[in-house]
């Protein structure tokens, strides 16, 4: 039936970083053509490239066999382009059918809108897509599965010749993967390519034609599925295992248990029954693929999205944490992921930056004491090695790492600090940042902190934990000791396997 897209030798770079090596990939119709591999292997920017978000460095971008040589969002959706995220974009206070409107339909402001006809298409649509809800729901009233749902409606409705399904499954449940398999298949059988990206290596033998490997930005294999099973997927993914920096020594004799987690269960995050310990002097790891839940874990813990059920005690005290107010309060720190978003206010002070979380300790008589906020950010600065020409500069002029000690520095400042939580805190920062990072998290171990540290990066894990728990769709998937634990085994826990590999 021919190839609906093609990559060949397709380079990407960032910052001097390759995340693409020249990357070849095709896509037939009636195809569904799953894309593999670790966090940073490279599928998100591929798929970016492909439609239009990212331009690639160098090679060539083929859809319905021509060159396109300067691809954008626009003209990847006029080829026929559509892409599902594992992150549904719907405009909240809409309703379903205005959502796909918003997608589908063209013309002037101030056209004459039928909206009987708006709101038959959109139902057909979500029938087509498998969705048991009416298209008048307000978008914001969907769980992450309807949304999910409606987005696929909409790549129906623009007659997509060729759809990209990131993730599609992180969220739903057995039932609801059934369904999305079921309309997938109707997908292929009227001739369109799908690119189908999962961790979830048990769906794939199921839905997929072929499946490309990708490992640190280049295409290791493509095969049938037929032809790749778990243990040769476990092992493409993971190869070799990398240099590691310096293994952390493992504390001669830790403390208390810091922070006990049992049975925390979030819906909203899609948390499940998780439990885990972390004592004073220990960092464990919390390792996982995208989707896995690490994060939203996290997030549960510091109160940014209460708890539905379980527990959560601090130095042997119950820690109801329904805001970060409260579990600042009872001793927890969190360094977020998304640093430029959430880990600093980029047009903020160094100095504010650091005293944003414990106001108390630097304000007098309800006003900020602008020479006591000076002096502490000075004093952690000097300790950090903070790069920056005053307490005063705008935290947004600093390199990644600095900005990073930054966030850092904030919690350090805290008086009654006793588990910090660190979400990939080496993320885009240099080699040299990076291991000043490492160092410092190493030495708050030593003073007694209790440390959960999660990062995509195996070799990070591997170097810097003392233990380290594994998830997988939003539960623990197993534990492993340091001195036990290896790259491929990891890899194995993180896509639902036994870890024995």
């Amino acid at each position: 039936m021919g190839t609906l897209l093609e990559t060949r030798g397709i380079d990407k770079s960032f910052a001097g970083v390759h995340a693409l090596q020249g990357v070849s990939f095709a896509l037939e119709a009636g195809e569904v053509h799953a894309l593999v591999g670790e966090n940073g292997a490279g599928k998100s920017t591929l798929i970016k490239i492909m439609t239009g978000a990212v331009e690639a460095d160098g090679g060539e971008l083929h859809i319905a066999g021509k060159i396109v040589a300067r691809n954008h969002p626009s003209l990847a959706r006029a080829l026929g382009v559509a892409v599902v995220y594992q992150q549904p974009s719907l405009f909240p206070h809409l309703t379903v059918a205005e959502n796909i409107a918003l997608a589908l339909e063209s013309g002037g402001l101030w056209r004459r809108i039928d909206w009987r006809a708006r709101r038959e298409r959109a139902q057909a649509l979500l029938e087509r897509a498998g969705a048991a809800f009416s298209c008048e729901r307000l978008a914001e009233s969907l769980s992450m599965p309807e949304q999910q749902v409606v987005e696929i409606a909409k790549a129906i409705g623009a007659e997509a010749r060729i759809v990209i399904l990131d993730e599609p499954t992180a969220s739903l449940s057995e039932p609801e993967v059934e369904r999305l398999f079921r309309v997938i298949g109707d997908l292929r059988g009227r001739g369109v390519g799908v690119v189908y990206i999962s961790h979830r290596l048990e769906e794939l033998a199921l839905i997929a034609d072929r499946i490309t490997v990708l490992r640190d930005g280049e295409v290791v294999a493509t095969d049938a599925a037929a032809a790749m099973d778990r243990a040769r997927l476990v092992q493409l993914m993971a190869g070799r295992v990398r240099d590691l920096p310096a293994a952390v020594m493992p504390a001669a004799t830790l403390g208390e248990p810091m922070l006990e987690v049992r049975g925390l269960t979030c819906r909203a995050l899609g948390v499940s029954n998780v439990s885990l310990t972390v004592r004073a002097g220990e960092i464990v790891g919390l390792a996982g693929l995208v989707g896995s839940g690490r994060t939203q874990f996290a997030e549960c813990i510091f109160g940014l999205e209460p708890a539905d059920g379980g527990e959560i005690r601090v130095a042997g005290a119950p820690l109801r944490a329904r805001s970060p107010a409260d579990a600042i309060a009872g001793g927890v720190g969190y360094v977020p992921e998304d640093r430029p978003r959430h880990g600093v206010v980029l047009d903020f002070p160094i100095a504010a930056n650091i005293s944003l979380a414990h106001l108390k300790q630097v304000t007098r008589a309800g006003f900020i004491d602008a020479a006591a906020e000076t002096e502490q950010a000075q004093r952690l600065m000097a300790q950090l090695r903070v790069k920056a020409a005053s307490p005063h500069q705008r935290t947004g002029a600093l390199s990644g790492g600095n900005q990073q000690k930054v966030a850092l520095a904030r919690w350090l400042a805290a008086p009654d600090l006793k588990v910090l939580i660190l979400d990939e805190p080496t993320q885009g920062v240099d080699v040299g940042a990076k291991a000043e990072i490492h160092a410092l998290i190493r030495q708050l171990a030593a003073r007694g902190l209790a440390i959960l540290m999660i990062s995509s990066e195996l070799p990070e894990i591997l170097a810097m934990a003392h233990r380290i728990v594994v998830m997988h769709a939003g539960r623990v998937a197993g534990e492993l000791a340091r001195a036990e634990a290896t790259q491929p085994k990891l890899l194995a826990l993180a896509l639902g396997q036994s870890g024995e590999a």
